[in-house]
């Protein structure tokens, strides 16, 4: 389907320019190789920071994406899309200056020069350890499948789209993570010799945690995330026509800039006035997202800016971008118009009581997980929000034996590097427990 263009397609582009080869190596250049890398320190997966930095430093970028593939299976989306600040690059010595080293565009830089140059890839073991089903192809469930596929097991992938990503395909907008980025950082997860099968839904049309164990399957991990946005059902009005979730607008905006959807079901039109209600990252992509359609975007913050747990530098370029933030506030009543659409809030503010004229609120105010698995699965315990419970030891099992869950289902949602460093962890649990079952099985014979 072409889509229409009423759009300005150019809106959409990545915001950040990538380095040329030159700026990099000079960036890499710029580190000071610490004996006690605070950086490393910072990155939760512990990449080595400064080791691919000298690397690069030097021009063997080759060299550079074999040490960043020891720790992370999506450097090109890590690269993007972490909170560098917060985490590696605001651990940096340098920071003290003011000039911490751009460890984010560096990691970027090198996984896309190895993507557009097609470098010569790692090789790797037989598929003879075991085989896994990863149920959910975001950030936690590539990265098992992409640990587990580099240490000799047979790894196969359920996605429930009909595009494997999960929330780096759907749910993150293009001008921060362009999806031909996410594509071929999946294009290398396959080629590590992941299978995947796409629009199949586990917990539906019979396939469910026993199917897969009798297909043959060793050890089947969850990393589903937290696909059931919460609402706001208990305050007045929250049925009204206008009133959606953040993720709906994201995953909207997203299929249209694919082509895949016409102008019209995206639910923001040039000139609304607009609403966002919450302060995390999601809010701040559901905002700069309704910007960029010709909105007029108000964030609705409950807490002040200082407790606000967005990442810092995306508040301070949707202020840039025009998007204006009313901290101390909540919505106690969505007033309704015409045909059951919405036309204004009620809002508890600093100073007062006041009704604002919105015609679209989009909430942004957290998710739990699906339960489609579990309540298809005898022995999988959750707690009573619907997370699931696991052990320490194998990491990551849950009370069903064999069934390993990681990322967001299990610890909240998170940013896409902490779901990868559970995931990082889980992945270990599967091979030491595959590893354990078949040691017994060749003792009992």
């Amino acid at each position: 389907m072409e889509k229409e263009m009423s759009i300005n397609d150019s809106n959409f582009q990545e915001v950040h320019e990538a380095f040329t080869m030159k700026q990099a190596i000079d960036e890499a250049k710029r580190c000071l190789h610490c004996k006690v890398p605070q950086c490393r320190k910072g990155c939760p997966i512990e990449n080595d920071i400064p080791a691919f930095t000298s690397a690069l430093s030097m021009g063997n970028i080759g060299q550079a994406m074999s040490i960043i593939n020891e720790r992370s299976n999506l450097p090109a989306i890590c690269g993007r899309v972490c909170p560098h600040e917060k985490q590696c690059q605001g651990h940096c010595v340098m920071g003290k200056k003011g000039e911490p080293i751009q460890i984010g565009k560096l990691e970027q830089f090198i996984a896309d020069f190895d993507t557009d140059m097609e470098l010569i890839r790692e090789r790797l073991p037989q598929k003879t350890r075991g085989r896994v089903a990863v149920i959910g192809s975001g950030p936690a469930g590539l990265t098992v499948a992409g640990d587990l596929a580099r240490q000799g097991f047979n790894v196969t992938i359920f996605e429930s789209q009909e595009e494997a990503g999960g929330v780096l395909m759907y749910g993150i907008p293009e001008y921060r993570l362009p999806k031909n980025i996410v594509r071929k950082e999946i294009e290398k997860i396959g080629a590590l010799g992941v299978d995947m099968r796409l629009n199949t839904t586990v917990g539906k049309n019979g396939v469910t945690i026993d199917s897969l164990f009798d297909e043959g399957f060793d050890a089947i991990f969850i990393g589903t995330g937290t696909s059931v946005p919460q609402n706001m059902n208990s305050t007045p009005g929250a049925q009204l026509r206008g009133v959606n979730q953040s993720t709906y607008l994201l995953h909207q905006v997203n299929v249209f800039n694919e082509g895949a959807i016409t102008r019209d079901m995206v639910p923001v039109d040039e000139g609304d006035r607009v609403a966002v209600i919450g302060g995390g990252n999601v809010a701040m992509d559901a905002a700069r997202t309704a910007i960029r359609l010709g909105a007029d975007v108000k964030v609705l913050y409950r807490r002040t800016r200082e407790e606000m747990p967005a990442i810092e530098s995306e508040y301070e370029e949707a202020v840039a971008e025009g998007v204006e933030f009313w901290w101390n506030t909540s919505c106690t009543e969505f007033i309704g118009g015409e045909n059951g659409r919405l036309k204004a809030l009620r809002l508890q503010t600093p100073e007062g009581e006041k009704v604002e004229p919105f015609n679209r609120v989009f909430l942004a105010i957290g998710s739990r997980p699906a339960n489609r698995i579990v309540s298809t699965t005898e022995g999988i315990e959750v707690d009573e929000k619907g997370y699931v419970k696991t052990v320490e030891r194998p990491f990551g099992m849950t009370t069903r034996r064999g069934v390993f869950a990681g990322g967001d289902v299990v610890h909240r949602p998170q940013t896409v590097v902490l779901a990868m460093k559970a995931a990082k962890e889980v992945a270990q649990g599967i091979a030491q427990y595959i590893d354990a079952v078949k040691l017994l099985q060749i003792c009992s014979k």
